[in-house]
C-alpha cells in the first residue's frame, strides 16, 4: 500500500520553527483541541473547504460548479452548508480569483522530498532544514517517518514539531530520523490542562522524560495565553520540570498570545474562543521570562505584545 500525506501549508524560508532557513510542513489532523489554537485548519485530519472574502469578486463560477447546492453568496458572503460539502474541489477549480480553496493536499513521500529538497542551498548556507509540524504529525507517522528518512539519508537535518500526546512507540519508529524535537508544554496542573486542550497531560509529560532520555536535542515550546496558561505558578512548575528532568533542551521558548488566526475560525464557520482578548503586555511577558530564567538559562521570549498604557 503506498503511503501518503496530507498537509495543510508547505511553508518556506522558515526561521522560527528550528535552527536556520527552514522548510516547515504542516500536517492535518491533531488529538488536541486547544482553545487558543492559531491553526484551526490543522485539527481536522480531513481537507476542508475555505472561502477569502478579500479575494472574492462575485464571479458566481462557484455556486453554478457545485452539484450539491453546498454553497450561497448572501450579502454577508459566501455560505457553505458543510452538511452538503463533499470537499470535491469542482467549486475552487473555477474560481476565478481564488476566493474558494480546499485546505488538504495529499502527498507521496517521494512528492514531498522532491519538493523541499529545491531548498536545499537554503538549509546548507543557514544550517536549517526540514521541520514536520501541524496539527500533529505524529497522527502521520508513518509518512514522517519515510520523509524524514529520505532528508537524513539525503543530508538534510530534520525536526519534529510535537505536542506529545501520541503513543511512545510511535516516537520509537521517528526518532531515529530526527535532529532535533520542538516539544509543546502548555499548561503543568493536569486538570487545567484537560479543560482547557481536551486531554490529560500525563502521557505529555512522560513522553518528554523518555525522549529526553534518548538524547534528542529538544526546544520546549509554551504558548503564553491569557487566563490559561499566563500565570506564574504554571510557569514555575514547567520551569521546574524542564531543569528537572530534561536535561537535553537547548532552548525553551515563551511565545506570546497571538490573536492571527482568528480570521481562520470564520473561514471554518467556528467560534473563536479568545474573541476581543487583547494582547499581553510587554511588561508581563519580561517578568514571566524572568520568573523562568531562575530555573531555566535557555528561557527567552517572543511574539507581538501591546504597548504599555
Amino acid at each position: 500500500m503506498t503511503i501518503t500525506g496530507t498537509t495543510f501549508n508547505v511553508q518556506r524560508f522558515s526561521t522560527e520553527d528550528g535552527p536556520g532557513i527552514r522548510t516547515t510542513v504542516f500536517l492535518k489532523g491533531c488529538p488536541l483541541h486547544c482553545v487558543w489554537c492559531h491553526n484551526p485548519e490543522g485539527i481536522s485530519p480531513h481537507p476542508e473547504l475555505v472561502w477569502y472574502d478579500v479575494r472574492c469578486i462575485g464571479a458566481r463560477d462557484c455556486l453554478t460548479a457545485c452539484s450539491v447546492g453546498a454553497l450561497e453568496l448572501t450579502p454577508q458572503g459566501m455560505r457553505i452548508d458543510r452538511q452538503r460539502c463533499t470537499v470535491c474541489g469542482d467549486c475552487a477549480r473555477v474560481c476565478p480569483a481564488g476566493a474558494l480553496e480546499v485546505i488538504g493536499r495529499k502527498w507521496t513521500p517521494e512528492a514531498l522530498f522532491a519538493e523541499m529538497e529545491k531548498d536545499r542551498v537554503f538549509y546548507e548556507t543557514s544550517g536549517g532544514g526540514v521541520t514536520f509540524s501541524g496539527g500533529e504529525p505524529m497522527l502521520q507517522w508513518e509518512f514522517v517517518r519515510a520523509v524524514a528518512r529520505c532528508c537524513r539519508e539525503n543530508g538534510i537535518p530534520v525536526a519534529l514539531d510535537t505536542c506529545g500526546a501520541v503513543a511512545w512507540e510511535l516516537y520509537e519508529a521517528v526518532l531515529p530520523w530526527v535532529d532535533l524535537v520542538l516539544y509543546d508544554l502548555k499548561i503543568w496542573d493536569p486538570d487545567r490542562h484537560r479543560a482547557a486542550t481536551g486531554v490529560d497531560n500525563a502521557r505529555i509529560l512522560e513522553n518528554a522524560r523518555r525522549i529526553a532520555a534518548a538524547g534528542k536535542a529538544m526546544w520546549i515550546r509554551t504558548p503564553v495565553i491569557p487566563t490559561y496558561t499566563d500565570d506564574e505558578a504554571n510557569i514555575a512548575a514547567l520551569a521546574a520540570f524542564i531543569a528537572a528532568e530534561l536535561p537535553t533542551v537547548q532552548r525553551w521558548d515563551l511565545l506570546a498570545y497571538t490573536n492571527l488566526g482568528q480570521p481562520k475560525y470564520y473561514r471554518l464557520d467556528r467560534t473563536y474562543a479568545l474573541d476581543g482578548e487583547p494582547l499581553l503586555p510587554r511588561e508581563r511577558m519580561e517578568a514571566l521570562h524572568a520568573l523562568a530564567l531562575r530555573w531555566v538559562p535557555v528561557a527567552r521570549w517572543s511574539g507581538a505584545t501591546r504597548p504599555a498604557v
